[in-house]
C-alpha cells in the first residue's frame, strides 16, 4: 500500500451531502471514494482540457478546404500592410 497524506478541503455542503450518501449506500469508504473521483478527474479530465474537440477540428478543415483557393493565393501574394496615414 503506498504512503497517505492527510489534508481537510472546503467544500460545498450539499455536494458533500450527496458524496457522504453515496458513499454508504455503496458500502464504500468516503476515502476510497475520494481518491476514485481524484483519479479519474486527474486521468481522464485534466488530459483531455488540452486536446481540440473533434467538432471544433471538423469545423476548422471544413474551412480550410472551404477556402483553398483563398488560402493558395495569400500564401503566393500575401497583402502587403501600409500604415494608414
Amino acid at each position: 500500500m503506498s504512503a497517505t497524506k492527510k489534508f481537510t478541503p472546503e467544500i460545498d455542503a450539499k455536494l458533500y451531502k450527496e458524496f457522504v450518501a453515496v458513499a454508504k449506500r455503496n458500502g464504500q469508504s468516503q476515502r476510497h471514494i475520494l481518491e476514485e473521483a481524484l483519479k479519474f478527474y486527474l486521468h481522464n479530465v485534466v488530459p483531455s482540457l488540452h486536446r481540440v474537440r473533434r467538432e471544433v477540428m471538423s469545423a476548422f478543415e471544413q474551412s480550410v478546404a472551404g477556402n483553398r483557393d483563398l488560402l493558395d493565393r495569400l500564401a503566393k501574394d500575401p497583402p502587403h500592410n501600409e500604415p494608414r496615414k
